[in-house]
């Protein structure tokens, strides 16, 4: 749909973009189906998307031959957005930060995930997939430039933080596009991305205990501009060091992944 087009049919139903909810409708018909063709879904493919709005990108997932599962929260918007999606597509009222992953997704082959978030809950969304929804096993997300950015940092990136290491611990991920901030209704003060996430057929670092390992993280991260010996001082043993074959001089965005769980193990 056109900005003329999510304008009318806006006005025709008396609504309004929710700034609580961070709703930036996208207007632009060719990058809806740029991100469908990146998602690399097609035919036989189960794809859910988050947020689906007005179902401009839901139409072009739909365009591909993939099965769509629509989630959208805002109940104002199910009504419109179910005459306007094609009749295939499966629309469902939900809060993607709070529902049942298992109760929402049937079994069989894996789920891709592909969305355009609401800058105020991606961090929390993709993180919570990768940890509370291993039926999805690929995601491509429209994202706040600087939140895409620091989801798929590699270590010694100046954005690298606690989140890129919880990312890489669950998948692989890079930044594989840019969208300007003109193709959205309204528009945003920020530039975004796409980060396409791949999930690990198994966790990054086995043998250790998944809170443990990010509470090592997280206190790392917490004085960055420190060196480990000091940030981590009364978290892990200076002995821990040695073993982990990690320099007590070093900082907290030089370790990648694998180097944390041997630190934390």
């Amino acid at each position: 749909m056109s900005a003329t087009d999510v304008r009318r049919l806006l006005a025709e139903h008396g609504l309004h973009p929710s700034r609580a909810l961070g709703q930036n409708f996208v207007v632009d018909p060719n990058t809806v189906r740029r991100i469908a063709r990146l998602a690399g879904v097609g035919p036989g493919d189960r794809v859910v998307e988050i947020g689906a709005g007005l179902g401009s990108l839901t139409s072009a997932l739909a365009e591909t031959g993939a099965s769509v599962l629509a989630v959208e929260v805002d109940r104002h918007l199910i009504p419109v957005l179910r005459t306007v999606v094609p009749p295939s597509v499966t629309v469902v009222e939900a809060d993607a930060l709070t529902v049942d992953w298992d109760e929402l997704l049937a079994d069989g082959p894996r789920w891709h995930l592909v969305a355009n978030l609401p800058y105020n809950v991606a961090t929390p969304l993709v993180v919570g997939v990768l940890e509370g929804a291993p039926k999805i096993a690929r995601m491509l997300v429209m994202v706040q430039k600087e939140v895409g950015e620091r989801l798929a940092a590699p270590p010694g990136d100046k954005v690298y933080g606690a989140v890129s290491v919880k990312i890489a611990y669950w998948a692989t991920a890079a930044v594989v596009g840019n969208v300007p901030p003109t193709v959205f209704v309204p528009r945003p003060a920020v530039d975004s991305v796409l980060v396409r996430i791949d999930r690990r057929d198994r966790p990054a670092v086995e043998g250790v205990d998944y809170d443990r390992l990010f509470s090592v993280v997280g206190a790392g991260f917490s004085q960055r501009r420190k060196m480990l010996r000091r940030s981590l001082a009364g978290v892990v043993s200076p002995q821990a060091f040695d073993a982990a074959g990690v320099a007590p001089t070093a900082r907290a965005e030089e370790l990648d992944v694998t180097a944390w769980g041997r630190l934390a193990g």
